[in-house]
């Protein structure tokens, strides 16, 4: 491909991102989404390096021309949010008694990119969509926010913790993030 070649691409300014993000829709058009800050001379090189990618993922949506972006059904969170809580508050429960640790409320969110978050003060939230996770994936997504109770971080201590529950972490992370719903 020729690093001199350019692609049209959409930005996007958040306050809530903390890296770049790059995303190619099913109509091929491409999105990048910005730190607040962020020089745009730094997004052209970071689009630059990303070139393969987007071609290979356009290519992909023009070879599948049925593809569609999956949209939220109305309502549906509305159904799931109680079933998930129920799931959420039992397994949360039950890995808290594991570590020993204490955790504030548990709340349902219907969030676009997160599984789950954990706040300074212990305030755990869930994507709704965790009625859809196996019971593996939904364990180690339960873990990883319990262990930031402990851990507010990533380091490797972190992840020490992380695998005394769920020793094949690293492949259901793997797994998670490429779950798409």
């Amino acid at each position: 491909m020729d690093k001199n070649q350019t692609i049209p691409y959409q930005v996007k300014v958040s306050r809530r991102t903390r890296r770049l993000r790059l995303s190619v829709a099913c109509d091929s058009t491409v999105t990048l989404t910005l730190p607040f800050g962020t020089a745009i001379g730094i997004a052209d090189k970071f689009v630059q390096t990303k070139l393969a990618w987007i071609k290979r993922a356009i290519e992909y949506f023009k070879a599948h021309p049925g593809m569609v972006r999956a949209r939220p059904v109305r309502g549906e969170y509305k159904k799931f949010k109680k079933q998930a809580i129920i799931l959420a508050q039992a397994k949360v429960k039950q890995w808290a008694e594991f570590y020993g640790v204490g955790y504030g409320r548990i709340a349902i969110r219907n969030q676009k990119t997160r599984w789950g978050s954990c706040s300074k003060k212990g305030n755990l939230n869930f994507n709704y969509r965790i009625v859809q996770l196996r019971p593996e994936l939904l364990d180690y997504l339960i873990v990883h926010e319990l262990c930031h109770l402990q851990e507010f971080n990533h380091s490797r201590n972190f992840w020490a913790l992380v695998a005394k529950a769920v020793p094949d972490y690293k492949k259901l992370r793997a797994e998670l993030k490429r779950f798409r719903y």
